[in-house]
């Protein structure tokens, strides 16, 4: 690795794993970026998020060890885990940006008939969880991270898709139609990519 290469960790969503990136690194080749994909086998949302969050901090410090500063980009639930790693478990003082794709930051409609002794880890993103409240008490901890948000307004799975925003940072609208689109469609993906490399 070059002293002008970055380290970039993509972190998927729920019922997804590191291929929902495939079409994104299209976009990312002959650049400078050393790009992470991690596996977070949510099996089907019984794993709670704040342990996947762990898992995800064991992996980056395998990858890079534990104080190379990183990029970080989630997508959907992915997002949320990004988010208690970076503010629960010390990751923001070692992160430079934070991009975060149709992630319920504010809570999902689609989790609300989820018990949490079933699928902990989608009862995590019902609106007004504990686990949100408890991101929503602490965002100042994003405050040195450069943060930013992009949804789309028709977004079944985060929905209302315009509520998929952090509390810091820009937000855009991607005009796709749906939650997927918003990791696989080209008009999304040359948003995305620009994103990244402008950090």
């Amino acid at each position: 690795m070059t002293s002008l290469e970055r380290n970039l960790i993509l972190v998927h969503g729920l019922w997804d794993d590191p291929r929902i990136f495939n079409r994104l690194l299209g976009y990312l080749e002959k650049s400078n970026l050393c790009v992470y994909t991690p596996h977070l086998p949510h099996k089907g949302g019984s794993i709670p998020l704040q342990k996947l969050a762990f898992l995800l901090e064991e992996l980056i410090n395998k990858r890079f060890g534990a104080d190379k500063v990183v990029d970080l980009l989630g997508f959907s639930m992915g997002g949320l885990v990004s988010r208690v790693w970076l503010q629960e478990l010390g990751g923001a003082l070692r992160t430079n940006s934070f991009i975060s794709v149709g992630t319920p930051h504010r809570g999902t409609v689609m989790a609300e008939c989820i018990p949490s002794w079933w699928l902990p880890g989608v009862a995590d993103m019902k609106r007004g969880s504990d686990l949100l409240r408890d991101l929503s008490r602490d965002v100042h901890k994003l405050q040195a991270v450069k943060c930013s948000s992009y949804f789309c307004r028709w977004d079944l799975m985060t929905f209302p898709g315009w509520q998929a925003t952090l509390p810091i940072g820009a937000n855009f609208s991607v005009p796709v139609l749906t939650h997927k689109d918003l990791i696989s469609h080209p008009k999304s993906l040359k948003i995305i990519s620009h994103a990244i490399f402008s950090q």
